[in-house]
């Protein structure tokens, strides 16, 4: 399967979506949901929805619905790593949703899949209601340097015009377009050895063209401050 910034990942049989997409941030709108579920229904296919950012909204006050509701055969995936910041604990899931008939089959075959696997950790398990219970704290310290990050970086790039940002709407990482004089990979070593700044080429993420990179929002203030600023003075 490719993963698409924009797009849906397409296998036979299954279609799937990030909610919201990783790196742009971008939620999938109720148009688009309508449009997804129209093409699964005429192709009799599952949908799956990665939804590990959920949390992470950007959006003051507008509601954000997930896809553990759908009519649908969907399965809705999330875990520990995200929502607690905690990759080092191995503790994922899958909701399914849709017709009750279909929830029953899919529900037996990953049944199957989970006996040919080993078991989730036991400690992992004991531990996950106080893991949990941790999640809210967590997703406000995180939003709070994400917002907060996120503006310092649009205020910094209202002083010039060689990049901009593209639209946000949750997640930990903001999308550059900046001026395509090299590949986005040069570009990005360019910046490590010219300017001691780590950044994500756009071709980690199948963008299209060049002229895209990717940085983290979750960095320590300053040092996204001075990030921003060396990045912006390589395109002055």
């Amino acid at each position: 399967m490719r993963r698409h910034v924009r797009d849906v990942w397409w296998h036979p049989g299954v279609g799937a979506r990030l909610h919201p997409n990783n790196p742009t941030g971008h939620f999938v709108n109720a148009g688009e949901r309508e449009r997804l579920a129209e093409f699964c229904d005429n192709r009799g296919i599952a949908l799956i929805a990665d939804e590990v950012f959920l949390d992470f909204s950007l959006r003051d006050g507008v509601p954000v619905k997930s896809f553990a509701d759908s009519n649908q055969l969907t399965f809705t995936l999330s875990g520990l790593s995200k929502i607690c910041g905690m990759p080092q604990m191995k503790l994922a899931w899958i909701a399914v949703s849709g017709p009750e008939s279909q929830k029953k089959e899919a529900l037996a075959r990953l049944e199957v899949i989970a006996d040919a696997y080993l078991s989730v950790g036991t400690p992992v398990q004991l531990a996950a209601p106080a893991l949990l219970q941790m999640r809210g704290e967590f997703r406000r310290q995180l939003v709070e340097r994400t917002r907060a990050n996120l503006a310092e970086l649009d205020r910094q790039l209202t002083g010039q015009t060689s990049c901009k940002r593209l639209e946000c709407e949750s997640g930990w990482t903001a999308v550059l377009r900046v001026p395509a004089l090299q590949s986005d990979e040069e570009l990005a070593i360019a910046l490590l050895n010219e300017r001691g700044v780590y950044v994500h080429p756009g071709h980690f993420y199948d963008f299209a063209h060049p002229g895209y990179i990717v940085i983290s929002l979750i960095v320590p203030q300053a040092d996204l401050t001075e990030g921003t600023r060396r990045v912006l003075a390589h395109f002055a």
